[in-house]
């Protein structure tokens, strides 16, 4: 068949998805001629209790050597949602469903006649939905947040308790002098209007304080606790003695000759999340860890099955457009995700469709 280049973005929006979806979908779309496949035989979901498999099996519609089944048809409508399926009961709504699956079959034999399974963005649209349904078939049992043990959740809970207990922390800002009088001269102005917003408070350290790390980001000791090392123990004391945000102390004798007029700025309260508190969050980031590392492994060992090689000289001949202009809406689709939860689809791949209705006498 001869090949024919597929220019996604000048085709209309809808059409265009379709083209791209169909061929994906082609295996798990409607059976072919052969009607004692594994396909026909196996029960589909949303069967009636008691329905006979050879009725799943009669024969609807016939799109070329395309079959559609009374199977296909009901197992695509119990996919909708319960709204959507409560409008087609009618003999009549049926038909439109049907006639819907009818036009997915003729547009997909109209693109595949023009030879756009040959073209490489259908064939890599194509290739990210079978990767997402083989990690999915692979990883959807073998890794699940249920198979995170409680064990594995304490232990990480042990080892990682920062995380769920820490107690309160307060943040301020400092002026810095060097004089018990310049001390209390700089703490009654900043007491005063001069200080009692934070910028003019930064303007006071801008102008007096002799700390040269602090005055940098204008007094700021950033949050600390109660146990902190990083300031001097009266310091640190001060800060804690502030009740409110805004408070500002008296000039506080840090015992290494200094003196510093502090400025609460910002309390956080003492947290305490338990084990029961936690788990299933812990559980969920266990979860994802895992699945990621279950995956690593698994490519890993498809990789060294493979006859891989790479010739890096020629990989250096790649040349690189970083211009941004004439980028189209298909220039930049990313590679599969395979850290997503298994099944689900990359950005800019749809689910495996499901043809929606089409209204009668759209086009």
């Amino acid at each position: 068949m001869r090949t024919t280049r597929l220019n996604l973005p000048s085709l209309a929006p809808a059409l265009a998805s379709l083209l791209v979806v169909a061929l994906a979908a082609g295996a798990a779309g409607c059976q072919e001629k052969k009607q004692d496949g594994p396909r026909a035989k196996q029960a589909l979901p949303g069967a009636a209790g008691g329905q006979a498999a050879g009725d799943l099996a009669l024969p609807l519609a016939q799109v070329d050597d395309v079959t559609i089944t009374v199977g296909e048809l009901q197992e695509r409508l119990n996919r909708q949602s319960p709204y959507i399926r409560a409008r087609y009961t009618s003999l009549e709504q049926k038909k439109e469903f049907l006639d819907s699956l009818v036009r997915f079959e003729v547009l997909a034999k109209e693109a595949e006649r023009r030879g756009f399974d040959k073209d490489p963005e259908v064939i890599r649209t194509m290739k990210q939905v079978m990767i997402q349904k083989l990690m999915k078939d692979e990883f959807e049992v073998r890794v699940t947040p249920e198979s995170i043990t409680d064990a594995e959740i304490k232990t990480y809970y042990d080892a990682n308790l920062a995380e769920f207990v820490k107690p309160e922390e307060v943040r301020a800002s400092a002026i810095v002098v060097k004089s018990r009088a310049q001390g209390e001269r700089v703490a009654a102005e900043a007491a005063g209007d001069a200080g009692k917003t934070n910028k003019g408070f930064r303007d006071l350290v801008a102008k007096y304080t002799s700390h040269e790390e602090t005055k940098l980001r204008g007094g700021d000791l950033r949050y600390m606790t109660a146990d902190s090392k990083e300031w001097p123990a009266p310091v640190v004391a001060g800060v804690f003695a502030l009740i409110n945000t805004g408070d500002v102390s008296g000039a506080i004798d840090a015992g290494d000759g200094t003196w510093w007029i502090l400025k609460q700025t910002g309390r956080r309260k003492a947290m305490t999340r338990t084990l029961a508190d936690a788990t299933q969050q812990i559980r969920n980031k266990l979860y994802r860890e895992k699945r990621v590392e279950a995956q690593k492994q698994f490519i890993d060992g498809l990789r060294a099955k493979a006859r891989i090689t790479i010739d890096e000289g020629n990989l250096g001949k790649v040349k690189i457009d970083t211009s941004t202009t004439g980028a189209g809406p298909h220039d930049h689709q990313p590679l599969p995700d395979l850290t997503r939860p298994p099944g689900e689809l990359p950005p800019g791949v749809g689910a495996m469709p499901t043809p929606p209705p089409v209204a009668p006498g759209a086009p």
